[in-house]
């Protein structure tokens, strides 16, 4: 990691907080959670009042969808985005959104709290560029096939731009493995904060992309050390238009936040004993 200049734990002495809303990333536990995508107004604003009434933080709702069949659901753009502003002003839940083009991040920081780069697109470096040049935190995701170095690495683009409000995702990489969607690599987590000072969040919805594992390898990411988690919530998964097999349902997540908190509460006692 000799390379790394500004994500390198050397560069900074202390670890990187951001304050959104109520809550800082790096020192709150930070929960975000909503739909895959955002698909009508009435499906957003309800999950977004779901989750804020179950404790989640932030909402999170796709307006652009990058998806591998050119003949799926891409999302709604421009009014996603509207909607969005509108669950925000319904819920007082910050946005977190994903951007897909260099040319857009400008007016979707219009929208979003944070903005989000994808799995696919953590090398597109003219992305990760535009991004480091607007006063909005990055959620930057790791790409499938990607090393710690490679992903810090272009965390390091972000933050050269001028942008020190960077956040890790992990949501699992690709791997042999096919039971799975992805193979959630928790390891990265205490492996990360080893050598850099950014906070690193867990995705387990895209890492395993199945029901029956998201409430174990969310506990599981709690007491990984994770500074957060995304979760996928869906007021009618049977109805979504894409991930629909990954979502959860209100009272499924009402359940597993529940859970998180008394587990993220136990956590700290004994690591701070």
């Amino acid at each position: 990691m000799k390379d790394l200049k500004l994500a390198s734990i050397d560069a900074k002495k202390e670890r990187t907080t951001i304050k959104i809303g109520n809550v800082t990333v790096g020192r709150d536990f930070v929960v975000i959670a909503g739909p895959c995508s955002v698909e009508t107004e009435e499906q957003t604003i309800k999950t977004a009042i779901a989750v804020k009434e179950a404790g989640g933080d932030m909402l999170r709702g796709g307006a652009f969808k990058p998806r591998t069949s050119p003949y799926a659901f891409q999302g709604l753009g421009m009014k996603g985005l509207k909607i969005l502003d509108k669950a925000k002003r319904e819920t007082g839940l910050p946005i977190v959104t994903e951007v897909v083009d260099a040319r857009d991040v400008s007016w979707v920081c219009e929208y979003a709290d944070i903005i989000q780069i994808g799995a696919r697109n953590m090398q597109n470096f003219s992305l990760l560029k535009e991004a480091g040049r607007v006063k909005k935190p990055v959620l930057l995701k790791r790409g499938m096939y990607s090393t710690l170095s490679e992903w810090l690495n272009c965390a390091e683009y972000i933050l050269a731009e001028g942008n020190p409000d960077v956040i890790l995702c992990e949501r699992g990489i690709r791997t042999f493995e096919t039971y799975t969607r992805n193979t959630l690599d928790l390891s990265i987590i205490p492996s990360s904060k080893e050598v850099t000072h950014l906070p690193i969040m867990a995705d387990p919805s895209h890492g395993t992309g199945k029901l029956s594992l998201i409430g174990p390898m969310s506990l599981a990411s709690v007491a990984s050390g994770a500074d957060g988690i995304l979760l996928e919530v869906h007021i009618d998964p049977s109805k979504a238009l894409s991930d629909a097999s990954q979502q959860l349902t209100p009272a499924a997540f009402k359940t597993l936040i529940r859970k998180i908190r008394q587990l993220k509460e136990s956590y700290d006692s004994i690591v701070n004993s």
